[in-house]
């Protein structure tokens, strides 16, 4: 019995530590984004499913997976987290996607352009050497001031950075000569 709470005791502590240290990454994210000139690298919010179905649409949003009520909240969290830490925002480009458009939208930090170098190539759907090397052009030149905030799709982001992302998370890079150095990576839940 004594080991059985002592290893309770341990596991509850190892869980602690990663939490505190989770916490430490994301504050020193967000104190690095108020000084802006860095571009956030954000899946859409929560689209249950993968993919798109069949009969698919670009313009069509009824033809598309979709934010979930639980996605629109987690975009509506992501853009008060923003203004709550006075990030500065100078651009939102996004897919043309409808759940990475409504992200964008839904989290109100300024205008959103539609753009194809953000749009998916999941299955075929685009040409994903051109898309990737057209992405890492654009956020190499990114000087700010302020940061870029970039919605696009888990394919996009693992082909940029070589890790995958959940929906709705952000990976924070720094941009340097016709590369880009990842910063950290934040998740905001919706509650």
């Amino acid at each position: 019995m004594h080991t059985l709470r002592h290893l309770t005791l341990t596991l509850l502590l190892a869980v602690l530590c990663t939490f505190q240290l989770s916490a430490q990454a994301n504050e020193a994210t967000w104190q690095a984004l108020q000084e802006g000139s860095l571009v956030i690298l954000m899946r859409h919010s929560l689209a249950p499913g993968i993919g798109d179905p069949p009969g698919f649409e670009r313009g069509r949003c009824d033809t598309q997976r979709n934010l979930s009520a639980a996605g629109r909240s987690q975009a509506q969290a992501a853009g008060r987290a923003f203004r709550e830490r006075d990030i500065p925002i100078a651009a939102v480009y996004s897919s043309r996607w409808c759940r990475a458009l409504d992200t964008a939208e839904l989290m109100a930090l300024g205008p959103v352009e539609p753009t194809p170098w953000l749009d998916s190539f999941f299955r075929g759907r685009g040409d994903q050497a051109q898309i990737t090397q057209t992405a890492q052009q654009q956020i190499a030149a990114w000087k700010g001031p302020g940061n870029l905030l970039l919605v696009t799709h888990q394919v996009n982001i693992t082909a940029l950075v070589g890790s995958g992302v959940g929906s709705g998370e952000m990976i924070v890079v720094s941009p340097a000569d016709d590369s880009f150095q990842v910063v950290g990576r934040l998740s905001i839940n919706s509650q």
